[in-house]
């Protein structure tokens, strides 16, 4: 490996005209906390590539894609504290020969080697190829996807929705059916990864303890990206990703831990797993991590067929009311101060809904938003979970009433955490079936987390007492494929038949649609 200084590297290369700095290349440069030398002639001690390709949050004219040198990503051998030149380029044709765009980044430390290239100057709704290079080592190659232009008649939009991956309950053959899916599109509704330690029973178990540090975090991303079939969604699709609770620690409320910590303790926690989580996502550099604070919530159009809200749920929100699960209400989960976005957040969801110009309004977010008594016994006190909305239940009034008000074109909510499928009709008064039908849930189950068979049968049975929940299926993990068109919305519940077995069939267990300016489902 040859060592030279970086100051005299970038000033030779700033010298020739014909060489393209990529906007990545910049921003590696001031997010640089130290000076660190440049790698040239890069030689690794495995394949650098290991952990794949990925791309995501696309616009008209750009997409963000994402790698990261990891030549040992489960060994514990870490990449020299030195600064690697990683060259990309994007082209029109999968065999990389009709280039359009190409430039050059660095990978830092700071970043545990990760890049992150906004690519700009594309053209709207078309797709891409992209690859990386350094040294004498090449990528995957990976697709992408642009957004059609601003409020450009769009014709159909397909993408997938998906959540809730751990890795010690089962195999992603889900990932491996969806990367042959016909999309434009995945969203990913968050618990990427899952922070326990290693947990018996299941076909493969995490590497380490349960993460707290940076490195732990790190190594955790590490493992969950060596799979083949997650790697194959990557890289076949542009994904727009937002986080849950397990990509720090299940259940916590801001800066309130599940565990007994302090909360300057959980404040680094918090601080090193946002890091990771940008680390390892193709997000772009507004939602780099200060701390423990992120940026995540944001707004994507796609012409004029459908923009979507992408919602954090966790960062801003206040504790889960009567001392968190599954149990009546008591008085807190009435408070009107209680919280899942933040005030700040909840504003600007209500303005952009009010201000949106397209078709269908996406808000794609964590946790079940319609309301669900557990308790199927007429009569008797409602038995409802308290880290889901139905805790908070002063704040989704508020948005209700709001979408009964204000009327925003076919609000529909997708979900993920609870590892279960549901489609709900979202009324003004969840307790009155006659009441106003104002938008529409579509709850997708886990890629492979445990939904507990021995309540899948409570939760039928209480299916009576909740008649705006049109379906519940808790036995199968896979994804929902949503085909959006002008007059129709089509959700396609794709399950997998084992989460154990690697040569697993994928079906549709249901179809359920929604029509322009009839809020609701039908089963198709």
């Amino acid at each position: 490996m040859e060592l030279i200084d970086g100051t005299r590297l970038l000033a030779n290369r700033c010298r020739r005209r014909s060489f393209l700095l990529g906007a990545g290349f910049l921003t590696g440069l001031t997010i640089t906390s130290q000076w660190h030398p440049v790698l040239a002639n890069s030689r690794f001690s495995g394949y650098p590539f290991s952990l794949g390709v990925a791309s995501g949050d696309p616009l008209p004219d750009g997409v963000v894609i994402w790698t990261r040198l990891a030549p040992n990503p489960l060994s514990g051998d870490e990449m020299p504290l030195v600064n690697v030149p990683v060259r990309w380029q994007v082209a029109l044709d999968e065999n990389m020969r009709q280039v359009v765009r190409r430039g050059t980044v660095l990978a830092t430390p700071e970043l545990a080697h990760s890049v992150h290239v906004d690519v700009r100057g594309l053209d709207p709704d078309r797709w891409y190829w992209y690859q990386f290079q350094t040294g004498r080592e090449a990528s995957p190659i990976g697709r992408t996807r642009t957004a059609p232009a601003f409020y450009s008649y769009t014709r159909e939009l397909n993408f997938a929705f998906v959540s809730c991956q751990d890795w010690q309950n089962g195999y992603y053959t889900a990932y491996r059916h969806l990367a042959e899916e016909n999309l434009d599109l995945v969203v990913h509704l968050g618990d990427y990864i899952y922070e326990y330690g290693p947990q018996s029973g299941g076909p493969r178990q995490h590497n380490s303890p349960e993460i707290i540090t940076l490195a732990d975090y790190r190594d955790r991303y590490a493992l969950y990206r060596t799979d083949e079939s997650l790697q194959a969604a990557h890289a076949a699709f542009p994904w727009i990703v937002t986080w849950d609770d397990h990509e720090v620690d299940n259940n916590y409320a801001n800066l309130i831990p599940e565990d007994n910590q302090t909360e300057e303790a959980f404040r680094k926690r918090r601080a090193n797993a946002y890091q990771a989580y940008y680390e390892h996502m193709p997000l772009r550099e507004s939602s780099l991590p200060k701390g423990p604070d992120a940026l995540l919530y944001r707004r994507l159009t796609f012409g004029n067929l459908a923009e979507f809200n992408v919602l954090d749920t966790r960062q801003y929100r206040t504790n889960q009311p009567c001392d968190d699960g599954l149990k009546p209400r008591c008085t807190g989960a009435f408070d009107p101060n209680a919280t899942m976005t933040g005030s700040e957040q909840e504003q600007w969801l209500r303005k952009g809904l009010d201000r949106s110009r397209s078709r269908w309004n996406v808000i794609a977010q964590q946790v079940m938003f319609g309301q669900y008594n557990f308790n199927s016994t007429p009569g008797s006190a409602g038995v409802f979970n308290m880290d889901q909305w139905d805790g908070y239940v002063a704040a989704r009034n508020r948005l209700l009433s709001f979408l009964n008000q204000r009327k925003p074109s076919n609000p529909v909510v997708i979900s993920g955490d609870i590892h279960s499928s549901w489609v709900h009709d979202l009324k003004l008064d969840f307790n009155n079936p006659n009441s106003t039908t104002v938008g529409t849930e579509f709850v997708g189950t886990s890629i492979t987390s445990d939904f507990p068979t021995s309540f899948i049968a409570p939760v039928q049975a209480a299916l009576p007492n909740n008649p705006h929940t049109k379906f519940f299926d808790g036995a199968y993990r896979g994804y929902v494929c949503c085909k959006l068109t002008p007059e129709c919305w089509q959700s396609d519940y794709r399950v997998v038949s084992s989460i154990v077995d690697l040569n697993a069939s994928v079906k549709t267990l249901a179809s359920f649609v929604v029509q322009n300016g009839q809020p609701g489902a039908h089963l198709s």
